[in-house]
């Protein structure tokens, strides 16, 4: 199992901007398909943001244009930086992993807030 470490959450006003991180325990090259996905309460968790297993993006319409998926592969660290912020962003965020050949894996998981 992949170990996920997500940081940078927190209370933002509409407008504003986060950057979000997820730490990987292994590499992120390796594991290849990383994204950010988002879950408000009596709602389903939705892609936000990912990297497919073939290296290209893929995002949400609601967040195009506003969110940009990234990674340091030397420190095996994914990041989503959110501009623009809406309160409909507001969820839980969590970065997802899936290794070829392993059980996806996810992170705790991050409250983001956006609201005045």
């Amino acid at each position: 199992q992949v170990q996920l470490v997500e940081s940078g959450g927190g209370l933002v006003q509409p407008g504003g901007s986060l950057r979000l991180s997820c730490a990987a325990s292994g590499s992120i090259v390796s594991i290849r398909a990383m994204g950010w996905y988002r879950q408000a309460p009596g709602k389903p968790r939705e892609l936000v943001a990912a990297f497919t297993y073939g290296g290209s993006t893929n995002y949400a319409d609601s967040v195009k244009g506003r969110f940009t998926i990234s990674r340091d592969n030397a420190k095996n660290t994914v990041y989503l930086q959110m501009n623009s912020l809406k309160p409909e962003d507001t969820a839980v965020y969590y970065c997802k992993a899936d290794p070829p050949g392993w059980s996806p894996s996810w992170g705790q998981g991050t409250q983001v807030t956006v609201s005045s």
